[in-house]
Order: C-alpha cells, then structure tokens, then sequence
C-alpha cells in the first residue's frame, strides 16, 4: 500500500442526477430477448424521458460492455443514436472487465471535475446470453486451408481433412472467464481465497441464500421499483421484474448441489456463485453549472474512486485493497461508512474479502495498516442482495452496484457509502458516495 494517493483530491463536484436499470434476465441456454444495445435503450429511454432537458443536452455517452456482439461495434454509440441524442453526440465504450460499468462512471467523473463536460450519461451494459459460439482452432485452420485449395484435388484432399469433433464449438463466455496468465477461470480463483481465509462451504451456502432472502424481501417490499424499469421485447413480452431470485430456496437445496470448478471437494457451486444474466444500467451525472443551467436536484456527490491489482490468481481480493486505499486518502475509517455494496461474483470471493479486513497479518504485511481494518456489519452489506441473487451481467454490475448504493442510502436516509468489485484479471474498483445533505 505505502503512501501512494493519500492526498485527498481537491475537484469540482460530480454529482449523480438520476439512474435507472433494466430487470437482470437469467441466461437460459439460448440468446436471450435482448442484444447489449437492446438493454441499454430500454433503460435509457424512460430515463431521458423524465429529465428537464433534451436528450441532445448531454456532452458525451460512456457506456461500459464487454462481450460486444458484431452488430453494435461500440454500443455507446449505437445507444445513444437509438435513444434520440442526436448525430453529433460523442460516445465511446469501455471495458475492463467486470468493473466497466463503474469504469464508465470514473471516466464521466474525471470529465466533469477538469471541467471539460458537464453532463454525461454513464452506463453499462451485457447481454451474456448473446456470447459468441466460436470455432475450434483446428476447424479454423481447416476452413482455412479449404478456402485456399487452388485446384479440385487440393479441395477433395482439404475436405478429407475434416474431423466431427471440429463442429464441437467452443463457447465463448468460458473462454472469457479463465484468465489467460495464470489459465485459472473465475470459480476457480475463488476457491483459491476459500482455501486461503478458510471459508467452508456451509459459510458460502448461507451467504447465497441470505442474497435471495434479501432480494426477495426487496422486491416484495417494492424497494426496487423506482429503480428498475420494466423492458418489452419485439415481441411484446414484458419483462417487469430481475427473474433469477429463487425465493424458495433452502440450505439443504443448496447444499445438494456440486462443486463446479474443483469436485469433489470444492467450495464454490452454482448456488453460491453469481448468475449469468443479462442486464444494462445507466446514471447521469453532471457538474455544478448543469445543475444550476437545468434547475436539477442532485441526490448524491461521487467524492472520489481509487483502482487496484494483484495476483490473478486471487482476484477476488482486490477490493480489499482498492477499499482500503480509497479511505486512507481521504482518512475514513469502516465506521464512516454507513453502507457497503461489495459486488458478489462468488460467496467465497466476498467472504474471503471480510475476513482479509479481520486479519492482523494480512492487515500488516499486505495493507501496511497497524491494526487491522476490522469487521463489517453484516447488516450494512448488500442490504438487498447481489449478484448471487439478481445476476451478474459483467459490463453492467460495476453501475448496478452505484445506483442501487445511492437508492439503498436514500431509503434508509444514510449518508456515506462504498461501492466496489472484484475485476478478472486480478484488479477492482471501488467509490465512495456521498448522499446531498437536503436528501439524506
């Protein structure tokens, strides 16, 4: 950790204006009713909508996305000329993985607080129902060869080449899970910090359900409709609601299920992992001068964010590190945090996280603190569950976990709050929100 940053950066205000997100659909085996710029226009067009200036008002679109599909080569761009910003709206996409939708965020901050924009629409977007199917690298250079064959017998010869195990397609989203240095994919890098803090698999299973629990209980408490617009497809199906919150579920169904990345004896299994889900998530933030230009209510101010990496082997540990430096710089403490949204990729990963900050040695040797950071409050932690419960469609949750930070801190009339998440690659991202006090 050393010293690096611990001067609290001295800016002009961003403050977050309004948001809102499209219900997360579970990914059920087949594209789902929504392509990534889909969701991000269903999101974005009540959004706009409600506002008291055109949606050729903004300076510029961020959107965060990772698996982008062939047909919308930067969705920023192609969103934001569906939803009616206007041909000469800039837009750009960013991805770094799991943290892009909050990357999306960051970079509009970094924007306004030099001055240079004064209200921007930061997002995020993925539909991983629609990730590629691609082909085997011995079909590809058969297809290859093929194509080349100059005369008949090269082509017969080529085509005699073909083997069935060639139209076995690889799916491109388990690709995108493993990391490419360390050739661990996500689940099994949380079974690396498992193993590590000692988190059993009873722990990680009653961490799950308490997600479902807590979403459940939000959406039947109707916490989250000011949050979540409804999405209809082309076909007219409505989709009012996130669907992969099992509200019937128990320890001993969780209990049944199999470890999927390291069987038999495992940690992490589907149930206490997140869910592949496809969802889009937006926020507008705007400077001091679009707030005063355009008579808006601000309801929060981003006070700053802070970026961190190590091992990929243990990327799931990474926030701890981006938490903990966040609050040096501006010399917090997790008592002046009154709410947390650590974003769940697995139960394991989150856990491991809390018991990193208990821990006196890797307080010292890793975080350079001389006590360790300490407990949190269970109860101040995702207070309406995560991504165990609701999905995690990667490019979004970064902005999901903003938003719904904000909505949970007005709601509860709090004040300070964190949010961050685990990046693969071995990185995080994490941000401190402050609620406006006229709102809080």
């Amino acid at each position: 950790m050393g010293t690096r940053n611990q001067t609290a950066r001295a800016t002009k205000p961003v403050y977050i204006i309004d948001g809102a997100r499209t219900p997360f659909l579970k990914a059920r085996g087949r594209p789902g009713p929504f392509t990534p710029v889909d969701l991000a226009v269903q999101c974005g067009r009540p959004l706009l909508l409600r506002q008291p200036f055109s949606a050729e008002a903004f300076d510029q679109v961020i959107l965060g996305c990772v698996n982008v599909i062939s047909e919308e080569m930067n969705p920023a761009r192609v969103a934001a000329l569906r939803l009616g910003m206007g041909e000469q709206m800039p837009a750009f996409t960013v991805q770094i993985n799991c943290g892009s939708g909050m990357q999306s965020i960051d970079t509009a901050s970094k924007y306004i607080r030099e001055g240079s924009a004064d209200l921007i629409l930061a997002g995020g977007t993925e539909a991983l129902s629609h990730s590629p199917l691609l082909l085997r690298q011995g079909a590809v250079e058969w297809l290859s060869d093929l194509q080349q064959a100059k005369s008949m017998t090269a082509k017969v010869q080529s085509l005699g080449k073909f083997q069935p195990g060639m139209l076995k397609p690889v799916i491109g989203i388990e690709r995108g899970l493993t990391d490419p240095i360390v050739d661990l994919n996500m689940g099994q890098t949380a079974e690396v910090l498992a193993h590590l803090f000692g988190i059993t698999r009873q722990q990680a299973d009653e961490y799950a359900l308490e997600s479902h629990q807590r979403l459940a209980h939000a959406q039947d408490e109707g916490w989250l409709n000011d949050e979540v617009v409804p999405a209809m497809s082309s076909d007219g199906k409505l989709y009012p609601a996130d669907d992969g919150v099992r509200k019937d579920n128990t320890l001993g169904s969780l209990a049944k299920l199999k470890p999927v990345f390291e069987p038999p004896h495992g940690q992490v299994t589907a149930g206490n992992s997140s869910q592949i889900t496809d969802g889009a998530s937006w926020l507008i933030l705007a400077s001091e001068k679009a707030v005063k230009e355009h008579g808006l209510k601000p309801i929060a101010r981003i006070v700053d964010s802070h970026w961190a990496a190590l091992d990929p082997k243990i990327m799931g540990l990474a926030p701890v590190l981006a938490v903990t430096e966040l609050l040096e710089r501006h010399q917090q403490t997790k008592d002046d945090i009154d709410l947390w949204e650590i974003n769940e990729a697995f139960a394991a990963q989150v856990l491991s996280c809390l018991a990193a900050w208990e821990d006196a040695a890797f307080c010292r040797d890793v975080l350079g603190l001389d006590q360790p950071f300490g407990k949190i409050d269970r109860e101040r932690l995702n207070v309406d569950g995560g991504a165990i419960s609701l999905g995690h469609p990667v490019g979004t949750s970064g902005n999901r976990i903003v938003l719904h930070l904000v909505n949970a801190m007005r709601r509860k009339k709090l004040r300070r709050g964190v949010a961050t998440e685990c990046i693969g690659g071995g990185q995080a991202g994490a941000m401190l929100i402050e609620m406006l006090e006229e709102t809080s």
